[in-house]
């Protein structure tokens, strides 16, 4: 029989540190098998939001992560493809309180591999160079690259036009840069309106997931977000269901619910408080308008040699293409923002109109 938990419904509150304990669970045991490469993805993703947030666990909490500990030597020399996942789990485990000292080890042979070298990503680059530096190694990865990251995200125009692997690119990097909040990226005030950018197209496409990237993000980067955005996703983690027990699906929205409640936790907010028991469990955003994004976009293709760059001539224009609701999106994301205008300038994609081709 499946479970269906809304969590805006009123239900036995746990103690946090069981309801954490209970999520640790649920995803080391209950959804996938340790040898699918997805449950390698679930389980770094929640524990590198317990490690970097602090939140409290109790003292059996990492318990079925044991097995697991106690053979990472054989995994990661057999798998070594997936060595930054399983770095990443083997240091967040050590660094939330299980037992052992592996990580500096493991830290030392994925260095003498070189198994850095073999990522053609700057991003994979950083992300390998910021597990190592946790352990004192070096990864061998350095040369230019923080250089060009910042390069990358001081680009504040690659932000301001739809493309969600770019900007989950920018909040990753801010991401590493800062050490998940443990030190000054020393980002430019560039970088902090590719931020505000990458969040005006997720909060015009309703894109929960990647607006609560940003808005931690911004966080790290000393920043504030717009509690426009952090109060719409306050409410949209209030409208997630789970799902317990046989029928409970892992392909769900698990991923929405982690980002959403890191933000959650960082703002000083109550974070996964409505955790099941130690059981199966799926997460699963509830239904929401579509944000106007598409037809705005639209709206402007068809517009063609009409079109500028000016937002006060075009919302007279594209105002009228949109329902009640998108309009009201559009007009929150206005308000959310003082750097409107000049994303729309990007946004609008006149630039090479009138260039000599």
């Amino acid at each position: 029989m499946t479970n269906v938990i809304h969590l805006n419904a009123p239900v036995q509150r746990l103690d946090p540190k069981v309801r954490n304990a209970n999520l640790v669970a649920g995803f080391a045991r209950h959804r996938r098998v340790g040898d699918d490469v997805f449950w390698l993805k679930e389980n770094a993703e929640l524990l590198n939001i317990l490690e970097c947030t602090g939140l409290s666990l109790s003292d059996d909490a990492l318990a079925p992560h044991h097995g697991f500990y106690d053979r990472i030597e054989q995994r990661l020399g057999f798998f070594p493809q997936y060595y930054r996942f399983l770095l990443s789990i083997c240091l967040d485990l050590e660094d939330l309180g299980i037992a052992g000292t592996k990580g500096e080890a493991l830290c030392h042979w994925i260095a003498r591999e070189r198994l850095a070298e073999a990522e053609l990503s700057d991003l994979q680059r950083a992300e390998a160079r910021r597990l190592l530096a946790r352990r004192g190694v070096d990864s061998g990865a350095d040369d230019g690259l923080t250089e060009r990251l910042h390069a990358f995200v001081n680009r504040s125009v690659t932000f301001a036009l739809p493309n969600k692997k770019a900007a989950y690119e920018l909040t990753h990097i801010l991401f590493y840069l800062s050490e998940y909040g443990r030190r000054d990226p020393q980002v430019s005030e560039q970088a902090i309106t590719s931020l505000e950018y990458a969040g005006l197209l997720a909060y015009l496409d309703q894109n929960a997931d990647l607006l609560a990237e940003v808005c931690v993000a911004l966080r790290y980067a000393g920043a504030t977000p717009s509690p426009i955005w952090e109060g719409w996703i306050a409410r949209e983690v209030a409208r997630f269901a789970v799902q317990t027990e046989d029928h409970a699906d892992p392909q769900d929205d698990y991923h929405d619910y982690f980002v959403c409640n890191w933000l959650l936790a960082m703002s000083g907010k109550e974070a996964f408080k409505h955790t099941a028991d130690d059981t199966r469990m799926s997460f699963h955003r509830a239904s929401h308008w579509p944000g106007p994004l598409r037809d705005i976009s639209e709206c402007l293709f068809q517009l063609d040699d009409h079109r500028c760059d000016d937002w006060q001539v075009m919302r007279l224009r594209i105002e009228p293409s949109l329902s009640e609701m998108g309009h009201d999106i559009l007009a929150e994301a206005e308000e959310s923002s003082d750097k409107f205008d000049s994303f729309f300038r990007a946004f609008s994609r006149t630039g090479l109109r009138g260039a000599a081709l």
